[in-house]
C-alpha cells in the first residue's frame, strides 16, 4: 500500500506521567511501538521534537513546513504522518494546508489519552492516520482522529477532553475510517497553495484580541504597542465589537498592521450585518474578514501572509486569497 513517513513532534501520544501531570517525553521510535502497522505498509521515522503542543512556536511550526517539503522532495515516499499535540494542531495543520501543493496527503494525528494508559487513543488514532496517508490523494492536509477524517481549513479543537475532539463546526462531515477502509464525503475546499517561505531570524508577532461585554482597544492597543504585525480581531456574532475598537482597528491598520475579523461563535461566518461598531464597520476600517475560520487558524493565515511579503497592500491581498475572502472560488467548492 505504501511507503509512509511519520514525522513525531510530541503531544499527548507521546506523553507520560511526570509526577505531578502529564508531559511530552516519549520520542518517534517508542510512539510508532504503540500502533499495529496496515498491512502492506512500511513506515519511516522523522523525530523532529518532542514537546507539548501549547509551547509551540512560529519556529517550531515553520521546521515541520520545511521538513515536509523535505521528506516530499523523495517520489518514493507515499505520504506522511505527523504526530502531534491536540491543542495546537489545528494551527500546525492549516499552515502546512495553506502551503501544500503535492498531491500526497499530510495527515495530522495524535491523543487525547497518554501513551501507555489501558484505554489509549493514540495507538487507534496513529493506525487510522497510516491507512488515510495511503489510501488518499489531493485532498491537501488532513486530520484522522477517532475514526474520522477532518480537512485542515476550519477544523478545530471541539472537545477538550473526550475521544472525538475535532470537528469543523460549519461544516459536514469530511470523511471516516472503518473496518480497514478510508470513506471520503465531500472535496475540501483550498485557495491555490502559498510558496514555501523563509525561516525568519525573528518571526512576525501576530496576535488574538478577544471582543466581549464592555471590551475596549486597551487591548488591541497594546498589541500595536507591543510591536505585533497582525492582529486577529475575535468579535462577537457575526464579527461585532464597538465603535472605539473600530477606531483603533482604523489607526493599526493605517501604521500598517494586517487586521483579521473572526469571532468567537462556534460555527457560521464573520458577516457584514451591523454598524454601529459591527462587522460593517470593522471591514470599512481595514478589517479583513476570516469567513468561517476561527481564531487559531485566522492567525495563521496571516502569519502567512506576513511571511510571503513586506509589501502591506500584498499582505492584505494574499490574507484574502488564503482565507478565499478575495471574491475567487476556493478549489473544490
Amino acid at each position: 500500500m505504501g511507503r509512509i513517513v511519520v514525522i513525531s513532534t510530541g503531544g499527548t501520544i507521546a506523553s507520560r506521567w511526570q509526577g505531578s501531570g502529564f508531559a511530552a517525553e516519549a520520542d518517534g521510535n517508542e510512539v510508532i511501538a504503540t500502533a499495529p502497522l496496515p498491512e502492506g505498509i512500511t513506515v519511516e521515522l522523522v523525530d523532529l521534537f518532542s514537546v507539548n503542543s501549547p509551547r509551540l512556536t512560529t519556529a517550531h511550526q515553520l521546521t515541520l513546513l520545511r521538513t515536509v517539503h523535505e521528506v516530499l522532495a523523495d517520489p518514493g515516499v507515499d505520504g506522511i504522518v505527523v504526530t502531534h499535540g491536540t491543542d495546537t494542531l489545528e494551527e500546525s495543520a492549516f499552515l502546512l494546508d495553506l502551503h501544500h501543493h503535492d498531491p500526497r496527503s499530510v495527515v495530522f494525528t495524535g491523543s487525547q489519552r497518554p501513551m501507555g494508559t489501558a484505554d489509549g487513543d493514540g495507538p487507534g488514532n496513529l493506525y487510522d492516520a497510516l491507512l488515510t496517508a495511503a489510501n488518499t490523494r489531493g485532498l491537501g492536509v488532513l486530520i484522522a482522529f477517532a475514526g474520522r477524517v477532518h480537512a485542515a481549513r476550519g477544523t478545530v479543537k471541539t472537545q477538550a477532553v473526550e475521544l472525538d475532539a475535532f470537528a469543523d463546526p460549519s461544516k459536514e462531515l469530511f470523511g471516516k475510517i472503518g473496518f480497514g477502509k478510508v470513506t471520503i464525503l465531500r472535496t475540501p475546499q483550498r485557495p491555490a497553495p502559498l510558496p514555501l517561505p523563509a525561516m525568519p531570524e525573528i518571526p512576525p508577532r501576530v496576535d488574538v484580541v478577544v471582543h466581549h461585554a464592555d471590551g475596549d482597544p486597551v487591548l488591541l492597543n497594546a498589541a500595536v504597542e507591543a510591536g505585533a504585525r497582525g492582529i486577529v480581531l475575535v468579535g462577537t456574532g457575526a464579527g461585532n465589537a464597538t465603535p472605539e475598537i473600530v477606531d483603533a482597528v482604523r489607526v493599526a491598520v493605517a501604521r500598517g498592521v494586517l487586521v483579521a475579523l473572526s469571532t468567537r461563535v462556534m460555527a457560521g461566518p464573520v458577516t457584514e450585518i451591523y454598524t454601529h461598531g459591527g462587522a460593517v464597520d470593522l471591514v470599512a476600517a481595514g478589517a479583513v474578514p476570516t469567513g468561517t475560520l476561527r481564531a487559531g487558524q485566522a492567525r495563521i493565515a496571516v502569519l502567512s501572509a506576513l511571511l510571503a511579503t513586506d509589501n502591506k497592500v500584498e499582505q492584505a491581498r494574499i490574507l484574502r486569497e488564503a482565507l478565499g475572502a478575495d471574491g475567487s472560488v476556493l478549489v473544490g467548492a
